[in-house]
């Protein structure tokens, strides 16, 4: 069983699709997640072009991300111009990260006509940029446009690599940046490749983009050509169509392949993770994606249905469990109580078996609202205390009131009013605060209406704010979903609630991040 490296480029080419954007803590989040699941390396962004990507790489380094690493990304150096004088060699120096990874040219046609630069100098690019960053760590050199050059001018593109390679790139990553290539070309364009490298300590990658629908499948025989890496994105995002979705990539290899891929144990996870990204980058899950979609075990009516409950493998090609996914049979909207058992595990409370199935139709009963526990954990497990009936609130909220949208008639600057009353034992409290906004005004009353029984809310803020639409076709009539992130610098959480009404849906979200504040602090103190 041959070991094929992960390495994900979500944090920097996922961002170049439409509608894609991360914070700077949405990147240290990602970075995080994929660590846990033992991605081999994890390209941070380019820190030539953002201030952003500048402060993920000094940030990053706080992060325990075991044996993963953390890659940087640039660009060859400038023509006429030194490495060690080139603000992009420099801007990667700078970044300290294990592993450097750059792009340069394959193709003659784009060497000459938009780099304006000489083949031989071309050349002279890659290999200076390769030995100034070996000196700074190991190097991982991305072929740009390495299927279309080579089929123009095959002898050209294997110098280009040749260049990397004896000037100290570990790794020659071939990339298919049109995602034109046909899956035949690839492998046998990916054999002739490792040939002309042969001499040299070098392993080969595969980077693939989508554009014909072929991403997976050129990766895939890419691997079977002899490539150990592959390069992509979580849920294939990336400029224009995409790129190769390392979901689907990762569970073909191990599934499918018979290749280790995260060390032969981490598939269970890929659904998680699918679904950790999407709703991190505020983005609609896509349930007929393969593998890890709502849909893709989905089974409605009929004789699916009759197979299914005889064999599951009448319908279905794998264990959905395998990829931590479940079935689905849409009729009566069942669920599986294995996902149920594995994140109240912590709980432990899998051997009660009445328990286990009430809060099951709990989570289908919200799910069905439009919730969806991915991204609340900390939701997620007051509803567990709240089916165990271990559930002690806090406080009680009452009523409460807000009002967006007021204007300064001084500084002309718009304001929120909030007022809340809510109570602790038999104390009443009625509070009222600004804010920039309705969310911060709702925060800062509660605080003010909790901070004298529980000081330790100061530690707490708020970290992201999020809000999606759940059935679009209701209009402006439609149930609204908010997720809230929360950190008290030590752990971190998620909370969420659904409405029809935008504050509302706020509303229960923040309340139940303060609430999960407060039962953190209970089990500390135990």
């Amino acid at each position: 069983m041959r070991s094929i490296k992960t390495y994900d480029t979500t944090l920097r080419d996922g961002t170049q699709g439409e509608g894609v954007s991360f914070s700077l803590q949405d990147k240290l989040l990602i970075a995080q997640r994929l660590a846990e699941l033992g991605v081999e390396f994890i390209e941070g962004g380019y820190p030539l072009s953002n201030e952003k990507d500048v402060a993920f790489f000094q940030q990053v380094r706080n992060l325990d991300l075991g044996s993963s690493k953390v890659c940087a990304f640039g660009m060859t150096r400038r023509r006429g111009i030194k490495a060690a004088d080139d603000p992009g060699m420099i801007a990667l120096a700078k970044a300290q990260t294990p592993v450097y990874t750059f792009v340069g040219k394959t193709s003659d046609f784009h060497a000459t006509e938009v780099l304006n630069v000489s083949l031989e100098e071309n050349l002279e690019m890659i290999g200076d940029s390769a030995a100034f960053l070996k000196k700074c760590g190991d190097v991982i050199y991305d072929a740009e446009h390495f299927f279309d050059g080579w089929k123009a001018n095959p002898a050209y593109a294997a110098q280009t690599i040749q260049a990397a390679a004896s000037a100290g790139a570990g790794w020659i990553v071939l990339c298919d940046t049109n995602g034109g290539s046909m899956p035949e070309e690839v492998s046998e364009i990916v054999r002739a490749a490792i040939e002309a490298v042969k001499d040299y300590d070098v392993q080969v990658g595969i980077h693939c983009h989508n554009d014909c629908e072929l991403a997976v499948a050129n990766t895939l025989v890419a691997v079977d050509a002899g490539a150990n890496q592959v390069q992509g994105t979580i849920n294939g995002i990336g400029e224009r169509c995409g790129n190769a979705d390392l979901i689907s990539v990762m569970a073909n290899l191990q599934l499918k392949r018979g290749y280790e891929v995260l060390g032969g144990d981490q598939m269970q996870h890929l659904t998680e993770l699918s679904r950790f990204v999407y709703e991190t980058a505020n983005m609609q899950l896509r349930n007929n994606q393969p593998f890890v979609g709502q849909s893709a075990f989905a089974h409605k009516g009929g004789m699916h249905v009759h197979a299914i409950a005889k064999a599951t493998s009448t319908y279905e090609h794998i264990d959905p469990e395998s990829v931590g996914n479940e079935r689905r049979i849409l009729v009566s909207e069942l669920s599986g109580r294995s996902n149920i058992a594995a994140l109240t595990s912590k709980h432990n409370i899998d051997a009660d078996r009445a328990l286990m199935d009430k809060i099951l139709a709990e989570v289908v009963r919200l799910e069905n609202l439009g919730y969806q526990f991915e991204t609340a954990d900390g939701s997620f497990n007051l509803l567990v205390k709240r089916c165990a009936e271990q559930y002690n609130p806090h406080f009680q909220p009452i009523k409460y009131r807000c009002v967006a949208g007021d204007r300064d008639a001084l500084t002309h600057v718009a304001f929120a009013e909030a007022i809340i009353k809510l109570s602790v034992g038999d104390d009443v409290r009625f509070e009222a605060a600004e804010g920039h906004g309705p969310i911060n005004a709702m925060d800062t009353a509660l605080r003010k209406a909790l901070q004298i029984d529980y000081p330790m809310l100061e530690e707490m803020h708020l970290v992201d704010y999020k809000v999606r639409v759940v059935n679009c076709d209701e209009g402006t009539a439609a149930h609204i979903r908010v997720n809230i992130e929360s950190t008290d610098g030590k752990n971190r959480w998620g909370t969420i609630g659904v409405s029809e009404n935008l504050i509302e849906a706020s509303w229960l979200a923040l309340v139940d991040a303060v609430e999960y504040k407060l039962h953190l602090a209970d089990e500390a103190a135990k």
